[in-house]
């Protein structure tokens, strides 16, 4: 059977006017009435650029030049956005970022929901630089290069950017990425690390390195010797999750506070936490505010991971019931309850990916919910919400689309009108759309 030849990319650059911003960031161009999304392009603009892949349904490239730029196109502070896959719009102007995330938003809702919010939320917004707490770094030991890298992924690579400093990690670490990569290349297992995982709490950070091979006693004191020198705790992680143990120092406690409801939170540098504590706590507020908890109400939190909503619903409501997955975040979601002396709320150990139509806690009624799925959404649980007569459901999301998917089952098959819906700044420079919504019957 005869080969399929690849088509050979056009190795001149091509000229386009930019007609929109795609949901990845890439600006979208039309040559011969085909689409092409293009790296580094903004609407309006007049461009040139150069081919990275053409495929049946569209193109792919990369800006050349900029003829013509638009009014809203800064300078990335960063000198190395044009490369790393950390980010894909620090060369659009950070409020002009926030309200393309709420197009994307709006037009989810309209095109996959067939819903529009009745009010438009004003955006929460945040600091656009050093906000990133949680990350998960790649590692490589280059021979061509002779050295090893430490980052991000290229954009549309799997190769780990060549780096030297990151502006939207904490500093604590985006400041360190040299120093890191001087510690690995230090190690006799430098082949062997693949991986650095961040966890910053409000006082202290951590740093999980993943080991595929055991590190020496002279590899464990170089480690040891970082963390004294930078005040990160260090952990290492030889097989799964539940093999990272710390190396030092000898105790350690991660915690982040949510100074509005006198809340303090401990977690583990591989359990999930928000990366921005700034947008955390307004994000808190403004569910528990949209929710109008009361005194007297009974509430369902679901998707609750450590607790982070639902211990603060427990300071305005009579009963709350916490839902999680995963085990280990329900234990913490516990013991954060304990620590904080808060004694009603219950939680629950289910997947809620899947039917739980026999599970106990299903069976309550409650007066108020709160739903904060991972990308996949919340669908399994929608068909459930309508029979627990809830008069106010808020839904944070982190990905548009199956927000406005879970919209539309609400609003047309349950019984919910969408009052309100609004965007959050999250994830500043990166195309990554948060956002909340109010559901009310």
């Amino acid at each position: 059977m005869a080969r399929r030849r690849r088509k050979r990319l056009p190795t001149e650059a091509v000229a386009a006017h930019i007609d929109d911003l795609a949901h990845d960031g890439r600006g979208v161009a039309h040559v011969e009435g085909k689409a092409v999304f293009i790296d580094g392009a903004l609407p309006g603009e007049e461009v040139t650029f150069t081919y990275r892949s053409m495929r049946r349904s569209h193109d792919e490239g990369r800006v050349a030049e900029v003829l013509r730029p638009s009014p809203h196109r800064v300078e990335p502070r960063c000198p190395h956005a044009g490369l790393c896959g950390g980010c894909s719009l620090q060369h659009l102007d950070p409020g002009q970022q926030i309200i393309a995330k709420q197009a994307v938003l709006l037009e989810n809702l309209a095109r996959l929901g067939g819903v529009a919010p009745a009010q438009v939320l004003e955006p929460l917004r945040g600091p656009h630089w050093g906000y990133r707490r949680k990350a998960r770094l790649g590692v490589k030991h280059v021979l061509k290069k002779g050295r090893v890298l430490v980052g991000f992924r290229e954009k549309g690579s799997s190769l780990v950017a060549d780096i030297g400093r990151c502006e939207v990690l904490h500093p604590a670490v985006g400041g360190r990425i040299e120093a890191l990569a001087a510690l690995i290349e230090g190690l006799s297992i430098s082949s062997a690390v693949p991986q650095i995982e961040v966890a910053l709490g409000d006082e202290l950070g951590a740093l999980v390195f993943r080991v595929l091979e055991p590190p020496g006693e002279a590899d464990l004191e170089r480690l040891r010797a970082f963390g004294e020198a930078s005040g990160l705790h260090i952990y290492l992680q030889p097989k799964g999750p539940d093999s990272v143990s710390l190396l030092w120092p000898e105790q350690s406690r991660l915690s982040y506070r949510l100074p509005a409801f006198g809340l303090e939170f401990e977690f583990l540098p591989t359990d999930f936490t928000q990366i921005n504590s700034d947008i955390n706590r307004a994000m808190v507020e403004r569910a528990l505010d949209l929710l109008d908890v009361e005194g007297e109400h009974r509430v369902l939190d679901l998707f609750c991971g450590l607790g982070n909503f639902t211990l603060p619903l427990a300071t305005r409501a009579a009963q709350v019931t916490g839902v999680e997955g995963e085990a280990g975040l329900v234990q913490r979601a516990r013991d954060n309850a304990a620590r904080n002396g808060i004694d009603n709320v219950d939680f629950h150990v289910a997947d809620l990916m899947e039917d739980v139509g026999g599970a106990p806690w299903l069976k309550a009624g409650y007066d108020r919910i709160l739903l904060d799925p991972p990308r996949s959404g919340a669908q399994a649980m929608i068909l459930h919400l309508a029979g627990l007569g809830a008069e106010r459901i808020v839904y944070v999301s982190c990905h548009p689309g199956s927000l406005a998917r879970d919209a539309g089952l609400l609003v047309k098959e349950h019984g919910y009108r969408l009052a309100s819906a609004g965007v959050m700044d999250m994830f500043p420079h990166t195309a990554h759309v948060e956002s909340i919504a109010l559901f009310v019957r």
